[in-house]
């Protein structure tokens, strides 16, 4: 039996459209204890070159639900300037490099004493989620 107190929350991003680690996206931290709670805001960090958040705030104890915000539309106008900046010549896409998601929530319910890892699989127009390892 486990005598932590508090779950620990950790994630990474990765950009499914360019096979390759989401850097610099923003990622803020939010927890409540109980569904009826409100919601208390953490804190956040940003992805690293790696796509991943080594520092994102602890939980505070009693936390029973944890939600993550990423501020996605950042990344990929960045990514779309670098691109358009490449390829001046190219053809314009089909789109309007407008990003579907601007930003993803994830909500999850965590137990003490346990870690919770959330990948974030991510591109232009979807994403998927799951609990990792």
């Amino acid at each position: 039996m486990s005598t932590d107190t508090t779950a620990s929350v950790s994630t990474h991003i990765l950009d499914t459209s360019a096979g390759r680690p989401a850097g610099g996206v923003a990622v803020h931290l939010r927890a409540r204890s109980g569904s009826a709670a409100h919601w208390q805001a953490l804190g956040g960090s940003a992805t690293d070159a790696d796509g991943r958040c080594k520092d994102l705030p602890a939980l505070p104890a009693g936390t029973t639900h944890v939600r993550l915000d990423f501020a996605v539309e950042p990344y990929f106008a960045h990514i779309a300037e670098k691109q358009a900046d490449a390829q001046q010549d190219a053809p314009a896409n089909r789109d309007s490099g407008a990003v579907f998601f601007p930003e993803v929530t994830v909500t999850f319910a965590v137990h003490p004493g346990e870690h919770y890892h959330v990948p974030l699989l991510l591109n232009p127009f979807g994403y998927s989620v799951y609990r990792g390892s």
